[in-house]
């Protein structure tokens, strides 16, 4: 094909499972070849959809679509400050749409144009929680009856449920939570789901940096004789000197990277070998062409990659996380939310899951669309999630 350019650049907001979603569609000159990208970073949903429009789109028409690298070099540095959550994401909507339109231009798959399938399915974990001991039994005894052998035990879900606090008076409101109470519960949790189901599952546990650093500590080793596949965030990202305290005190491994958002983040880690498996959030760093460099730098250290994959992922996003799983060698596990019918009416083509692995189809591009007459009539909303609202017993804002 001959000249071809960036046509129209457009932003699809959408909820179908009241979760906003942030889509980008990549328009080319030539007609019926566009890309759709995931650029959700669903607390500032609005703040992404401006940057597309205002920014991106002005920066892309007339350009060849086939030049993905150069287009996302030169996006990243036209706005001189760089490395925001904000601007990756628009980013990343842009990124992920240019390899669709590749793939579609070369008739293959992504996975095929980033070396090739390195297996059939990516293996994926899904999330049991539960409001007491008995709850989260049953939720991970119905995965494994649906087929799941990895799953992420959660019991209250971040920070643990607690019924009572001890608040001084007039304390302000928000999703209040114990670090002490919750921490104490994790173990109880993990002895009781080891003892009623063995370890012939793979069990994973998330911290959501709800602990102070040298707690985290303690709770990695005491989960060592419960063998959990990974512990997920024990630290926030402002503490990440303290991973060289934790990876001596535990030989628990380590899962880290959701809020990361810069390379010097997650450089020394990967470098010094202080965590076990890299899980970005891959449109906040960028998109795919990011992802896929830093599967490789990870391969290099022996780190494998568990990128992020909550309800706030876009079925595209999702896809992506899925290209990327079946084309990197260090492939870990994937996180799985499951879609429901009616996010699957609103994106065709999304990944089907048979026996605890995800399939992607082997349409060309990522393989997924989007009907834009179904995906408006699920409007985003410009509300803030409570979960992030977070405090401690006595009324301190925490990190949530």
């Amino acid at each position: 094909m001959g000249n071809l350019e960036i046509r129209d650049v457009k932003v699809i907001l959408t909820a179908p499972e009241g979760i906003n979603l942030v889509v980008v569609k990549v328009e080319t000159s030539e007609p019926g070849l566009y890309g759709l990208g995931c650029a959700t970073f669903t607390q500032r949903y609005l703040s992404v959809a401006e940057t597309v429009e205002q920014y991106m789109k002005p920066f892309l028409i007339g350009r060849d679509p086939r030049r993905i690298e150069d287009i996302w070099q030169t996006a990243m540095v036209s706005a001189y400050w760089r490395n925001g959550p904000v601007l990756n994401n628009a980013i990343s909507g842009v990124d992920m749409a240019l390899w669709d339109i590749k793939g579609k231009l070369a008739g293959m798959p992504v996975y095929e144009l980033l070396g090739g399938k390195c297996r059939e399915a990516a293996a994926v974990y899904r999330h049991a929680d539960g409001r007491d001991l008995k709850e989260v039994e049953d939720n991970v005894a119905r995965y494994l009856e649906e087929g799941y052998r990895s799953i992420r035990c959660q019991w209250g879900l971040y920070g643990g449920r607690q019924d009572r606090f001890h608040s001084p008076e007039g304390a302000a409101p928000g999703a209040y939570y114990d670090p002490d109470a919750y921490a104490r519960s994790v173990p109880k949790l993990f002895e009781h789901i080891r003892s009623v189901f063995g370890y012939e599952v793979e069990l994973i546990h998330d911290i959501h940096e709800r602990v102070a650093p040298i707690e985290a500590i303690r709770l990695a080793k005491q989960l060592e004789p419960y063998r959990l596949f990974f512990l997920e965030d024990p630290l926030a990202p402002e503490d990440l000197d303290w991973f060289r305290r934790l990876r001596q005190a535990s030989a628990t491994p380590i899962a880290m990277g959701e809020l990361f958002v810069h390379p010097q983040e997650w450089m020394p880690l990967i470098r010094e070998q202080l965590i076990d498996f890299i899980r970005v959030h891959v449109s906040a760093i960028g998109g795919l062409t990011p992802a896929r460099k830093l599967a490789v730098l990870c391969e290099s250290f022996g780190v494998r990659t568990a990128w992020h994959g909550p309800g706030d992922v876009s079925p595209v996003g999702h896809a992506a996380n899925l290209h990327l799983d079946l084309s990197s060698w260090n492939f870990g596990i994937q996180e799985w939310y499951g879609p429901s019918d009616v996010i699957r009416e609103v994106f065709p083509g999304c990944p089907e899951v048979r026996g605890g692995y995800a399939y992607v189809n082997d349409k060309p591009g990522l393989g997924i669309d989007i009907d834009e007459k179904k995906a408006a009539k699920y409007p985003c909303r410009n509300e803030l999630p409570a979960w992030t609202l977070a405090r401690r017993p006595d009324g301190t804002a925490a990190r949530p």
